[in-house]
């Protein structure tokens, strides 16, 4: 029974018109033809600009930062509960 109805479903989906996907496109659009490549130019000036930004001083901020994370890191992996807790609450299950 289930078998019949998958396929009468199979067979009702396949009946379906496939969409006309070429006349999507409108002519004027299909005529403007391939977009132009931008030159890579104003991008790195851009950059070179904001390296100059940089600064000794702010080398060592961001370094002093990057020290502060792996401090933190190094605390989040250490164990959850400490092992005068973890002695606790083990006695307390005894």
């Amino acid at each position: 029974m289930r078998l019949a109805l998958i396929i009468s479903l199979a067979g009702l989906c396949a009946c379906t018109a496939f969409p006309d996907l070429e006349n999507r496109i409108d002519d004027a659009t299909r005529a403007q033809g391939y977009p132009q490549l931008a030159s890579l130019d104003p991008v790195l000036a851009q950059n070179r600009q904001d390296a100059a930004l940089i600064t000794p001083v702010t080398t060592a901020v961001i370094k002093a930062r990057i020290a502060e994370l792996r401090v933190k890191a190094q605390r989040l992996r250490g164990p959850v509960i400490d092992a005068t807790s973890r002695a606790r609450m083990l006695r307390g299950l005894t």
